[in-house]
């Protein structure tokens, strides 16, 4: 599978996103915490030259625009199962709603594992289209985001509802 990717320009700033064959692998933020080395971003191209990253980028816009809920870009994520547990728990939060990571530890048979699972959502390769910024602290405290705490504010008050509903 060919590896590549683009730099696109939002308003959180500028985005890498990586494309893994015919899916999204990454999305990082500038100054990310987990950002892999440049060489596994595989060679740089336009985003308007390739149909994943055309997609996911138009898809993010659409998002931080406010006319998009949900992501249907293809990923490729690549991790352990847990991790892979995790991340698909991520996906099942509602757009507008928060969960905790004592919630989502929980709801993998072990609250005791809420620092594992704080481990694997910071971990997450595609930040925003599988939405760790809707995972906060106990009572709703603001913790860790890789793209830092302005940014996750930031996509938690886009999706502010009307009423505050817990996943």
């Amino acid at each position: 599978m060919s590896i590549r990717h683009a730099v696109v320009g939002t308003t959180l700033g500028d985005l890498t996103l990586v494309a893994s064959g015919d899916a999204l692998a990454g999305v990082y933020f500038p100054h990310h915490w987990t950002r892999p080395d440049r060489t596994a971003l595989g060679d740089e191209v336009t985003a308007e030259g390739d149909r994943v990253l055309t997609q996911a980028a138009t898809e993010l816009h659409e998002y931080l625009a406010g006319a998009r809920r949900t992501f249907d870009v293809p990923l490729a994520l690549d991790g352990d199962g847990f991790q892979r547990r995790v991340w698909a728990l991520l996906t099942e939060i509602p757009y507008g709603a928060t969960t905790t990571y004592g919630e989502l530890a929980a709801r993998l048979g072990d609250k005791a594992l809420a620092q594992k699972v704080g481990q694997a959502v910071g971990q997450n390769p595609v930040c925003v289209v599988v939405p760790c910024h809707r995972v906060v602290g106990k009572g709703g405290k603001l913790t860790g985001y890789a793209g830092g705490l302005s940014r996750k504010q930031l996509l938690l008050n886009l999706e502010e509802p009307s009423e505050v509903r817990l996943f």
